[in-house]
């Protein structure tokens, strides 16, 4: 019996070791390892999406997923624009508390920056409109 024993496990390390059958639809394997916490959530968003094969849902997503890389350069450009008119807002607001008198130049500015701002929410609608 023990030799059956050793032949039933020499057979099974083997079959892990032989190559893909290139008859198969699929025949190369991928692996990667993951922590628990990335496991619980590929399980958790494999159950959102009513999937109940792990193996189609990796091979789904790696050919259907897609990764957004968002650049933020323009984002903190807007972020320091509103940063600036706001600054500038107050500022006047401020001037004219003091003194009773509000200048056409100060509005001018405040224009001027407020139609910066706008440009600047064009850019990055049209960069999230590209995604």
């Amino acid at each position: 019996m023990e030799n059956t024993t050793n032949k039933a496990s020499t057979s099974s390390k083997n079959k892990t070791k032989e190559k893909p059958q290139p008859n198969r639809q699929r025949n190369i394997n991928l692996n990667f390892r993951v922590t628990a916490e990335e496991k619980a959530l590929i399980d958790k968003r494999v159950a959102q999406t009513g999937m109940s094969n792990l193996r189609a849902y990796m091979v789904k997503m790696a050919i259907d997923g897609r990764v957004i890389h968002v650049e933020l350069d323009s984002v903190k450009e807007m972020v320091r624009l509103l940063s600036n008119a706001t600054n500038n807002i107050n500022q006047v607001t401020r001037k004219t508390h003091e003194t009773g008198n509000f200048h056409a130049k100060d509005l001018e500015i405040l224009q001027e920056e407020v139609e910066s701002i706008w440009g600047q929410v064009q850019v990055v609608l049209q960069k999230i409109g590209k995604l």
